[in-house]
C-alpha cells in the first residue's frame, strides 16, 4: 500500500501541472483506490469560469472512467502556506463513492491533516439516499 507521504509528494507534483492563467492557484491531488492504484490531477481553469475543473474532480474522474470506483484516501495541496480544503462540490463529488474516504490535506509532507468525507461534509446525501424506487 502506498503511505500518505507517498501520495502528498504525488499531490505536489500534478499542483505543477494546474493550467490556472486565471487565478493563479496552482491545486493537485491524488486519488488512492482501495485496489491500491493512484490516480493524480491538477485543476483547470477556463476562461468562462464554469468549466473550471479542481483537481481532485479531474483525479477522481480519472480514477472512474478507468473502472475504479472503490476510493479509499484523498489528497489535496493547494497553497503552500496554508492547508487548502476541498470545495463544497468537490466535497459532495468525493461523497458519491462512500461516507468513509479519507481526506488528507497538506501544504507538504510534514504540515498536513486527515479527515474523512463524513468530517468534512456531515449529514451529507448520497445514493443511498434516493428511492431507486422511482428511478
Amino acid at each position: 500500500m502506498i503511505d500518505d507521504i507517498s501520495l502528498i509528494e504525488m499531490a505536489i507534483e500534478a499542483r505543477e501541472k494546474a493550467y490556472v492563467p486565471y487565478s493563479s492557484f496552482k491545486v493537485g491531488a491524488a486519488v488512492l483506490t482501495k485496489s491500491g492504484r493512484v490516480f493524480t490531477g491538477c485543476n483547470i481553469e477556463s476562461a468562462s469560469y464554469s468549466p473550471t475543473i479542481c483537481a481532485e474532480r479531474t483525479a477522481l474522474s480519472k480514477a472512474v472512467s478507468e473502472g475504479y470506483r472503490e476510493i479509499d484516501t484523498v489528497v489535496v495541496v493547494g497553497s503552500l502556506e496554508k492547508l487548502s480544503y476541498p470545495c463544497g462540490v468537490c466535497r459532495q463529488f468525493i461523497r458519491e463513492f462512500g461516507k468513509d474516504i479519507r481526506i488528507i490535506v497538506a501544504k507538504s509532507t510534514k504540515a498536513y491533516k486527515t479527515y474523512t468525507i463524513e468530517d468534512l461534509l456531515p449529514e451529507s446525501f448520497g445514493p443511498e439516499d434516493l428511492n431507486n424506487e422511482c428511478l
